[in-house]
């Protein structure tokens, strides 16, 4: 029987060398995010809003340029996973 991930953790790369990790509490979540926000954008310069409100304390946001991201991995994370440090 498969296992279900309790989350999908999404590291983003971006030009410049920087990373950055978003949580997903669903893949169908991170999916409508990427298809109504990133996707349209993604050649865009203008800033848009990256959903970090479950990894961070209260009025912390994170705004991206979507044309400087160059690669997006999507991770399932399962609650009986070992935590990895890279």
């Amino acid at each position: 029987m498969p296992r279900t991930p309790s989350e999908f953790a999404v590291h983003l790369m971006m030009d410049g060398g920087h990373r950055e990790e978003i949580r997903f509490p669903t893949i169908q979540d991170f999916q409508k995010w990427y298809s109504g926000e990133l996707m349209p954008k993604a050649a865009s310069n203008d800033f848009i809003s990256v959903p970090i409100k479950n990894i961070s304390g209260q009025g912390e946001y994170m705004v991206v340029r979507p044309s400087r991201i160059l690669a997006i991995r999507v991770e399932p994370v399962f609650s009986s996973s070992v935590e990895r440090f890279n």
